[in-house]
């Protein structure tokens, strides 16, 4: 088989490790940013909402029109998983179809050419990953499934009910990218509070936090995707002790009407919800991102507006907004009184304009603090000003740090290592910083 290989990692960071899964078993092909000239091309796909899975198929497609004879082009993942029959009938132009069972028989397939969905997800336990993107920080997926029933979410249906990873297979694989140089890293999952409850553990992410504490060269974690009622006063209490875990908290909330909260099926109502992110916001140097759905069905005016004014009034350092998806399979599907297409648009623009609000807010804030940033590389906007993030942040996602400047004239800043330094300014919804000194 020839081994140029051009891979496509649509969705979350959670695909994006079983994508690494992947491109670890695949190690004796050669990766070509050219699709044109590869003899494979995978697509790992996204099925979440209407949106994701219209880009997964038009990749796919766009992907197979400038493709060169003799490739073979694979559909992997949660829309492939969630529509196989469907898309195996639709899409002939695939070679092979899988859904998210088999990436760690990825090889096999392509000797085989053939299509498989095995019963089970894939659980990443002991398998090696390719990590992309960065040489210091990795995302550590720490289940699959979900025992949640939210009104709006479909995952469920294709992923099954929550299968965490055990702790040990974890704390191996840390150690193992620590060795290779790794000290940053996110722990995700579709509920990551809910760890180790299927193995009835009622607090396994603190168990985590101990476990990942006594690992030596770690500096820095976080962790992504808290579920509102199953995250406790007790587990913010060990996120915030701990030395090497930040009070960073992503609590996808979606709503805050209860009336609305009771019809996604969300657990817990209005009070008790605003009592954990009163609670995170107290904490020392915490971060608050969360999330919100606009035009579930039923929400009415009232609602979408007093989901506004929480939001503004709040305090989010940042805050993600949906239009929602009228998923098949999912309860909300079967409610009447659905919102126009127009409707939602229309929401979805005046909340992400409160978001906008919230996140300068937000930065505006940093500026005349210390805090400890790592130099990523090059930025776009000049040569001489170099691309950061702030420590606590998850990267990608909560920003970029222009660092312009530093105290020690001589002294020449490296990529990938943490620096103290000072935030100075604000350019756009970019901060600039000046760079103190190195850590050890």
């Amino acid at each position: 088989m020839s081994n140029k290989l051009h891979i496509v990692s649509l969705g979350c960071t959670k695909n994006l490790v079983d994508t690494e899964v992947m491109m670890g078993k695949l190690q004796n092909f050669e990766l070509t940013d050219n699709n044109e000239e590869a003899d494979v091309i995978i697509v790992n796909t996204c099925g979440f909402i209407d949106a994701a899975k219209e880009e997964s198929v038009n990749t796919v497609l766009t992907l197979h029109d400038a493709r060169k004879e003799d490739s073979l082009l694979v559909m992997a993942g949660c829309l492939s998983e969630r529509y196989q029959d469907e898309l195996m009938t639709q899409i002939p132009e695939v070679d092979i179809f899988t859904g998210v069972g088999d990436y760690d028989k990825i090889d096999e397939l392509l000797v085989e050419k053939k299509s498989r969905f095995s019963e089970e997800v894939f659980l990443i336990d002991g398998a090696e990953r390719v990590v992309t993107g960065s040489s210091y920080h990795a995302y550590i997926k720490l289940s699959e499934g979900c025992n949640q029933s939210c009104s709006f979410c479909a995952i469920p249906s294709f992923k099954g009910k929550l299968h965490s990873r055990d702790l040990d297979s974890i704390a191996k694989e840390v150690e193992g990218l620590v060795k290779k140089g790794y000290y940053d890293f996110s722990f995700v999952s579709q509920d990551s509070s809910s760890y180790l409850r299927d193995q009835n553990i009622k607090d396994g992410l603190s168990l985590l936090i101990q476990r990942i504490e006594l690992i030596e060269g770690v500096k820095s974690a976080r962790i992504l995707y808290l579920y509102p009622s199953t995250t406790s006063l007790a587990l913010l209490k060990n996120i915030a002790k701990s030395e090497i875990f930040h009070n960073y908290f992503d609590m996808p909330i979606q709503h805050i009407n209860d009336d609305m909260l009771r019809m996604m099926k969300r657990g817990f109502g209005k009070e008790k919800t605003i009592e954990l992110l009163k609670f995170m916001r107290s904490l020392p140097n915490s971060f608050v991102r969360t999330s919100f759905i606009v035009g579930h069905p039923h929400e009415t005016e009232e609602m979408f507006e007093e989901m506004c004014d929480f939001a503004a009034s709040f305090g989010f350092d940042r805050i993600n907004v949906f239009s929602y998806s009228d998923e098949e399979t999912t309860p909300a599907y079967e409610m009447e009184d659905k919102i126009s297409d127009a409707t939602k648009a229309k929401r979805a623009q005046i909340l992400g304009d409160i978001a906008a609000e919230c996140t300068q807010k937000s930065l505006k804030a940093e500026i005349g603090k210390r805090v400890q940033i790592v130099i990523d590389g090059e930025s776009d906007a000049h040569e001489y000003l170099l691309s950061a993030r702030k420590l606590l942040w998850a990267p990608e996602i909560d920003g970029e740090i222009y660092v312009n400047d530093r105290t020690d004239d001589d002294a020449e800043l490296e990529f990938f290592k943490i620096y103290d330094a000072k935030i100075t300014d604000i350019v756009g919804d970019i901060l600039t910083a000046t760079v103190d000194n190195a850590q050890k």
